[in-house]
């Protein structure tokens, strides 16, 4: 009886009928394309680095949720509409604003300060995501280069 109920609960947890770290999200409100969700259908993931989705995934795999991209890609005209730098790597298909759906903004930017991949973070008061980069930390610097209100 024992191996019975333990089969059916085995059964039943990668079917996916119980859920564990909270309550179920869902993602209905966000455009999908290219296997990544966006939070508007305006936001450009066209050219996203493989650099930058493999650090994106380290964030999936972290939070077992999906990110949620508030901006990817800017050509120059999106960046100063955006308010962003000369030399953003956003143009550069290297940095997105994202935050994940169930997680605090607040851990989002612990797991980015212990993340090796991040080189970039923006922080953005008021906003409910952060910036991330993939751009070369200088050497010798144990955390990513901080802006916007870190």
């Amino acid at each position: 009886m024992f191996r019975l109920m333990l089969a059916l609960l085995c059964a039943s947890l990668l079917a996916g009928c119980f859920s564990f770290g909270g309550a179920p999200v869902s993602y209905n409100a966000y455009v999908q394309r290219a296997g990544m969700y966006l939070a508007s259908s305006d936001v450009d993931n066209s050219c996203i680095s493989p650099k930058l989705k493999t650090m994106l995934g380290s964030f999936e795999r972290k939070f077992g949720r999906k990110v949620v991209l508030n901006s990817g890609y800017r050509d120059p005209i999106r960046n100063i509409l955006a308010g962003g730098q000369d030399s953003s790597y956003h143009m550069k298909c290297m940095a997105a604003d994202i935050f994940i759906p169930g997680v605090s903004k607040r851990d989002l930017i612990a797991f980015a300060m212990k993340n090796a991949q991040v080189g970039g973070l923006g922080c953005y008061p008021g906003h409910n995501y952060i910036h991330v980069d993939v751009r070369d930390r200088p050497r010798g610097r144990g955390k990513p280069v901080l802006f916007s209100g870190c």
